[in-house]
């Protein structure tokens, strides 16, 4: 598997998906008073903390992108 997110996306895709995480679950928040969006907001959290973990976004590869500049293969 070719890596396809660089260190930058990877820091932003980490404090999005930690934000987007956490503030499913805050009461105070619209998203807390929804379950969909709750649920919602929550997987797309986890999701992009996936990706940037390991380095690999699906939809990159679907489209064809990169932000990483240096090729790792693993």
């Amino acid at each position: 598997m070719n890596t396809n997110v660089g260190s930058a996306d990877r820091v932003i895709r980490i404090v999005l998906g930690l934000a987007l995480a956490i503030a499913a679950f805050v009461p105070g928040l619209g998203l807390a008073g929804t379950p969909l969006l709750q649920w919602g907001a929550a997987l797309i959290g986890l999701v992009l903390i996936a990706t940037a973990v390991v380095r690999f976004c699906p939809l990159y590869r679907i489209l064809g992108f990169s932000t990483c500049k240096v090729r790792i293969n693993d």
